[in-house]
């Protein structure tokens, strides 16, 4: 049997979602900081909280496709990785919103 000669693609794939995992990771740190800076609201915790939660699962969602691609023949991202990786990211972006205003 042939083994499959993926190129690079696997390897721009992992640093794509490493470079997104940093890029969360930044607007968590700078949610904890916003939080930290002003007085915090119990609206403002539960943001900061939730915010924390949709970080961890996005690590653990990325951690989980990154490590699937050092397979020779890496299989597809499941539609629940998917959907859950672009729920943080929403999540992310409307719990860092609801710490501004």
């Amino acid at each position: 049997m042939v083994t499959r000669d993926p190129g690079l693609q696997p390897e721009r794939t992992r640093l794509a979602w490493r470079r997104t995992t940093l890029s969360c990771t930044v607007v968590a740190v700078l949610a904890v900081k916003l939080a930290v800076q002003d007085d915090a609201t119990p609206r403002g915790q539960a943001a900061l909280a939730l915010s924390a939660l949709a970080w961890v699962l996005f690590l653990a969602v990325a951690h989980r496709r990154i490590r699937s691609l050092d397979a020779v023949r890496p299989r597809p991202l499941t539609h629940r990785g998917a959907l859950l990786a672009a729920a943080c990211t929403v999540g992310l972006a409307f719990f860092g919103a609801a710490l501004i205003w």
